[in-house]
């Protein structure tokens, strides 16, 4: 489509949203409203596209650039009304379309379908309309314009709810506010919308009225799912929207082979990617451009946001943030994935595990109750429980190194920076401040001194003491009985 321009309009305060944020910056599915609308328009590939800001712009502006860096941008000091918007914004073009369609939008409706929009811009070419208008049926129309039709079903015009009278109140077809124009007539119309309203505002759809006077053709292309055009003007809507956009993202990877156990209490965001026979248990929300392959099992209770998980993996009440889980590995329960893990085939990442720029190779495991920070730990190694990298110095963050099919034990210290040898072992309880060679077994601690009857001196009268004077053969403390050698000590 050549010769379509797409004016979007996002110039409005929303000050019922209440919030510092931005109307069309309120975000549902993954992305902010208007970016939504923007995704829709794109769709089109329009030679043009120009947004029209003016409360917060300089949040609103940037935004649209980020996300559609050709976008122009027009300002609208003092909104004026949606055809006052539309003459900032080809004023801002630096030659006005003269030929094809000008698509308007909304920055507000995120339910628009891609889909719809190519079918009305078609639509509207075939009709050789001056103005089309995208309608929809609705049970309530409170607050949108009405479409009045004549007897033989003929557009008359588009009333505003200010000033409708009670008849046309009742009418249920409303304007979605989405129109097509001819080029020419909107840059020969724009100038003579005037603002002789309740409002005192330059009416967009004014312009319906001149076409039918200067006897032009006006279309009306009615959409079957009129919720595609509702728009957000508080919480309460943006959240009844948020839950039907859910449901249509939920329902739309079922139909493509997904299971879902509960889609009640399933969220999938909008730039989600899921393979066929993925498999999500109740309590999952997968944000962000979260991308999972075939036959993994995702959940029950977990979030993961911006990760890619392997094919056949299994993550279970994990919290994860732009993480790689390769295939076969599981995660959880209960494992805090921090941006920058990367765990290999066949990994493990187990209960109580915290990782934070961490790469586990393939077929490494860390089970149980650790803190694994700017690591790199080899294939086929084991990391203890309860094992703390110790990566931060009070200043700086250092990385520690584990080599291939290394055995560490179990509530070991690794203070970073420091390098575990290729299939090298540590005791438990080690603290390891040097590096340790391959095949070597380092150990921090001292031989155990047993302090015969410390209970008894310490703690009598107590169940405690009881218990320890029924036990017969009292130790010294080192281990032998009373007559023991003293010099005997466990091989360190």
């Amino acid at each position: 489509m050549t010769e379509l321009t797409v004016i979007v309009l996002a110039a409005g305060g929303g000050t019922r949203m209440k919030s510092k944020t931005p109307k069309v910056l309120h975000r549902i599915g993954g992305r902010s409203m208007i970016g939504h609308v923007l995704t829709a328009v794109g769709t089109l590939e329009p030679a043009r596209v120009v947004t029209v800001v003016g409360h917060q712009r300089e949040l609103v502006g940037p935004h649209v650039s980020e996300l559609r860096p050709d976008a122009v941008l027009a300002v609208q000091e003092e909104q004026l009304g949606t055809g006052h918007a539309v003459r900032i914004a080809l004023e801002a073009l630096d030659v006005p379309p003269r030929e094809g369609t000008v698509l308007i939008a909304y920055g507000d409706t995120p339910l628009l379908a891609g889909e719809t929009l190519q079918a009305f811009a078609a639509s509207h070419r075939a009709a050789g309309a001056a103005v089309s208008i995208l309608s929809g049926i609705v049970a309530n129309p409170h607050g949108y314009g009405r479409i009045v039709r004549d007897e033989a079903g003929v557009v008359q015009a588009i009333v505003e709810e200010k000033d409708a009278s009670e008849e046309e109140r009742a009418i249920r077809e409303i304007n979605s506010g989405i129109l097509a124009f001819d080029a020419a007539f909107l840059l020969e119309a724009i100038g003579r919308i005037g603002n002789d309203n309740a409002k005192g505002e330059y009416y967009l759809t004014d312009a319906i009225g001149l076409a039918r006077a200067d006897d032009l053709t006006v279309a009306a292309h009615a959409v079957d799912d009129a919720l595609q055009t509702e728009g957000a003007n508080d919480r309460v809507q943006l959240a009844e929207l948020g839950r039907e956009l859910n449901r249509r993202i939920v329902t739309r990877w079922m139909q493509a082979g997904v299971t879902v156990m509960d889609p009640a209490t399933t969220w999938i965001d909008a730039d989600v990617v899921l393979a066929q026979d993925v498999t999500i248990l109740p309590g999952t929300q997968l944000l962000g451009a979260t991308v999972v392959a075939e036959d993994a099992v995702i959940g029950p209770d977990t979030t993961l946001e911006d990760c890619e998980i392997g094919a056949g993996a299994r993550v279970v009440r994990t919290h994860g943030q732009l993480a790689v889980i390769g295939a076969s590995a599981t995660v959880g329960p209960f494992a805090y994935l921090r941006p920058g893990t990367e765990l290999g085939a066949k990994g493990k990442i187990g209960t109580f595990v915290e990782t934070k720029n961490a790469k586990i190779a393939d077929g490494a495991k860390v089970p149980h109750l650790s803190y694994v920070g700017d690591a790199e730990i080899g294939e086929g190694t084991n990391i203890g429980a309860g094992t703390i990298f110790a990566n931060y110095d009070g200043v700086n963050k250092h990385r520690t190194v584990v080599g291939k099919h290394a055995r560490t034990g179990s509530n070991n210290t690794f203070v970073a920076p420091v390098t575990i040898g290729d299939g090298a072992s540590t005791g438990g309880g080690t603290v390891v401040r040097r590096d340790v060679p391959a095949g070597a077994l380092a150990v921090s601690g001292g031989p155990q001194r047993n302090l015969a009857g410390w209970v008894a001196s310490r703690r009598a009268g107590t169940a405690q003491a009881e218990a320890a004077g029924a036990v017969p053969g009292e130790q010294s403390e080192n281990g032998q009985g009373l007559g023991g050698d003293p010099g005997e000590q466990a091989e360190s």
